[in-house]
């Protein structure tokens, strides 16, 4: 966590950009972070089926605000704009973004922070509901990850009868190429993953052998982080964020 002094520098950029994803296409992206020479480590956040919304905007500056580079692609540019919630209709009502096509945008992504002269080389992925799956899906797609923080990402675990076009494939059956160390942080009383599956998956992480840290909250449900709904828990998501920047603290410092 950032440790403040009174006599401090503080400073932050953040803005829209334009970014390289899948098979090249050019999608916007919300980037932040702080402002000096660095050298900093990166994040990537994944935003969840509400959609490229104002809390991801807000939590990208949240991590610049703690010492990241931190950008936030919209995957789903290729749908159109509008509301995030009109954007995130169209998306559900197709089936889904393409996992293939949000594995090439997070690859682009992860090669734009590397690029940037203040980077420190390290990249994490972080994500929440079907972010949370991407983010898991993509630490095990993609080599090179640092480290991969997936929160209460449902349809890790699903089963061939719910597999759609867009996602032919259960990414618990990546598991063995899982490419980095893994936090996961779920609630109770959640119903996509259940307490089950969320065992299941840490049956298959501990048979490969992966490296990875789950902790799970009681009298907390989906969206335990999201203080604008009725899904927040106060005390559940102050823990969270704790030991999420610890996780990330540890395996993306110099």
């Amino acid at each position: 966590m950032h440790q403040y002094r009174t006599d401090m520098y503080e400073g932050m950029l953040a803005e829209t950009v334009m970014m390289e994803g899948h098979r090249g296409d050019a999608i916007n992206a919300y980037f932040a972070r702080p402002l000096g020479p660095g050298p900093f480590p990166a994040v990537l956040l994944i935003h969840h089926m509400p959609g490229w919304d104002e809390w991801y905007r807000e939590i990208t500056r949240k991590f610049a605000h703690h010492g990241y580079l931190a950008t936030s692609p919209n995957i789903y540019y290729r749908f159109g704009h509008g509301s995030p919630d009109d954007v995130a209709a169209k998306v559900r009502g197709s089936g889904g973004v393409p996992d293939d096509s949000v594995v090439g945008d997070v690859e682009g992504a992860v090669g734009l922070l590397r690029s940037l002269p203040y980077s420190n080389g390290k990249v994490g992925v972080f994500g929440t509901c079907s972010g949370g799956r991407h983010a898991f899906l993509a630490a095990c797609r993609l080599k090179g990850l640092d480290a991969a923080v997936d929160c209460w990402g449902g349809n890790v675990v699903v089963p061939k009868e719910k597999l759609t076009p867009s996602q032919p494939v259960p990414p618990i059956e990546y598991t063995r190429d899982l490419s980095c160390p893994l936090l996961g942080l779920f609630g109770d009383e959640d119903q996509n993953p259940t307490l089950q599956q969320v065992a299941v998956l840490e049956q298959e992480l501990k048979k490969h052998g992966k490296a990875h840290e789950f902790h799970t909250y009681p009298k907390a449900g989906h969206g335990f982080f999201y203080y604008h709904s009725p899904s927040y828990r106060q005390e559940q998501a102050v823990d969270g964020w704790k030991k999420l920047f610890a996780f990330f603290n540890k395996y993306l410092s110099s």
